[in-house]
């Protein structure tokens, strides 16, 4: 009994078509009738034919049916964190169906890691998607360019020649900073992704606000900015994690002139805060007003529930797998900007009297 595999060519000749009906039947492409299609398959199912090397097929087409995704920090700590998890998920879910695959690609870790992963520079991918943003400098971009690899960047700088996706943060944290001026607030700090590769954690003196290039965090800063407010304290992190916040809102409410509202730049550095107030033996809202970014579930701060400006994480996550699939086409999609929605928890209120 023969253990060899059968072929396109054994389909074929069963079903009495040449072997280009055959791979038309499989493709679903081009002129076939459905009698003729259903006789190939018919065939194929009686061998136990598979279909077409998947592998075969892409190396005629000239692409490797990959989308390469930097996640913007490494792996390790991207997993911890349900933003870059929901995002992911809305785009392996939408680009799954166009018979595309996801090789994820750690961004730099610490400052004595490679500037760029070595997949950046070598991997086959047909399109790269760069989440969390990008500078104008970024060593990725550079490296994207010049092998040619269309683009789709996630809340970056705007380009002519790379796909941006975006959300309407800088906005959002306006609309949040004004609500605390509203419950009366005016010593008001705030806790922030971090500041560029360095992710140094500590208050940022003026020296520091010069480093500061990182688009998400620059953004995020200027909201608070735009709705007339100069922060008492800005307190850098070197990642968006719960242990950050923590130690961030320690500091912060360990002061002796402690701010009366906190405006993070995450939900997760947000509850942070939230579990150094109670370490702390301060009552949120009633002695210090705490607001997050991201709109994440958080059951684990019950009975607290955050006051938060939430944005759409599952469906950024498609619209950059739409733009995935505009760039495929040839075509370079417009820029699009998701808007958000602030959400009020139990998290801020009224400045202590």
């Amino acid at each position: 009994m023969s253990t060899q595999r059968p072929t396109l060519a054994d389909v074929a000749a069963a079903a009495k078509v040449s072997v280009s009906t055959a791979s038309l039947a499989f493709s679903g492409a081009g002129p076939i009738a459905a009698a003729t299609r259903q006789r190939v398959l018919d065939a194929a199912t009686e061998l136990d034919y598979s279909g077409p090397n998947p592998l075969g097929r892409q190396l005629r087409q000239g692409r490797s049916g990959i989308v390469g995704v930097v996640v913007g920090d490494a792996l390790r700590r991207s997993f911890r964190d349900p933003v870059s998890v929901q995002v992911l998920d809305g785009l392996v879910g939408t680009i799954g169906p166009l018979g595309l695959g996801v090789l994820l690609i750690p961004g730099a870790d610490e400052l004595t890691a490679a500037t760029v992963d070595p997949l950046v520079e070598s991997a086959a991918m047909d399109v790269a998607v760069l989440l969390w943003g990008g500078t104008t400098d970024d060593p990725v971009l550079a490296s994207l360019r010049r092998r040619g690899i269309p683009t789709v960047l996630v809340e970056g700088k705007q380009f002519t020649d790379m796909a941006t996706v975006g959300i309407d943060d800088r906005g959002g944290v306006a609309t949040a900073t004004r609500h605390l001026l509203e419950l009366g607030h005016t010593r008001i700090a705030t806790v922030t992704l971090p500041f560029n590769r360095e992710r140094r954690e500590g208050v940022a003196d003026e020296e520091r606000m010069t480093a500061l290039d990182w688009e998400i965090t620059s953004r995020r800063l200027a909201g608070i900015t735009d709705a007339g407010v100069t922060p008492v304290a800005v307190y850098e992190t070197p990642a968006s994690l719960v242990e950050h916040g923590a130690d961030a809102g320690r500091a912060l409410l360990s002061a002796p002139d402690r701010p009366t509202a906190i405006v993070c730049q995450s939900d997760l550095l947000a509850g942070g805060v939230v579990l150094a107030a109670r370490e702390l033996g301060l009552r949120v809202p009633e002695d210090v007003s705490v607001l997050g970014f991201d709109g994440l579930d958080l059951p684990w701060l019950a009975p607290d529930v955050l006051t938060t400006v939430a944005q759409p994480l599952a469906e950024k996550g498609a619209a950059v797998a739409h733009a995935v699939e505009d760039l495929l086409a040839g075509e370079m999609p417009p820029y699009r900007e998701l808007p958000v929605s602030l959400r009020i928890g139990t998290t801020t209120g009224p400045v202590p009297a």
